[in-house]
């Protein structure tokens, strides 16, 4: 038998009905894998399904918008501004609440923009933070659901607030 004769033989079953039953099948055992184990997280799932990939997890949150405050003089953590409309923006944002926050203060790297005292551009960039939450607490944003953290390598003099979906909020008093 020729290749030419191949081309003329007809498959038993139509393609696309090989490449559905595929896709049934490839859903189905997705689901099973879920169901094989009660007590696995979809934060489990999505870190071993990037660790199989060699990637990293995926962080607790995942940012999806974000707000700060710029303009910091060089080695000072005074806010350059009234935090008016970061209050705002926030504040209407943690209305969903499945949302945090996440200050993250920053330094520009120089030598110049250091804590005075310590000589620390981490130390700075922790007061910024600082700083920055505890003028949104006074405005009444609840300190509860903000996290700090810091970013003290060449990044611009600024506090930078994230918004993360960190799931569905857990009642009072449940532990896990």
């Amino acid at each position: 038998m020729s290749d030419d004769d191949l081309l003329d033989v007809q498959p038993a079953r139509p393609v696309w009905l090989v490449t559905l039953a595929d896709l049934a099948l490839l859903l189905v055992g997705f689901f099973v894998l879920l169901q094989a184990n009660q007590t696995l997280t979809p934060r489990d799932l999505a870190r071993g399904i990037a660790e199989g990939f060699g990637a990293e997890p995926p962080p607790a949150a995942m940012p999806v918008a974000s707000h700060g405050i710029a303009g910091f003089a060089p080695g000072s953590a005074v806010l350059p501004q009234r935090p008016d409309t970061l209050v705002a923006w926030a504040r209407d944002e943690l209305r969903d609440p499945r949302v945090r926050l996440t200050v993250t203060g920053g330094t520009d790297g120089t030598t110049q923009d250091v804590d005075r005292a310590t000589r620390s551009a981490t130390v700075l960039a922790a007061d910024r933070a600082r700083a920055v939450a505890a003028a949104l607490a006074r405005a009444g944003v609840p300190d509860a659901r903000l996290s700090l953290s810091t970013n003290p390598a060449r990044t611009p003099r600024a506090v930078l607030v994230t918004l993360s979906f960190a799931g569905e909020a857990k009642p009072q008093g449940t532990v896990r």
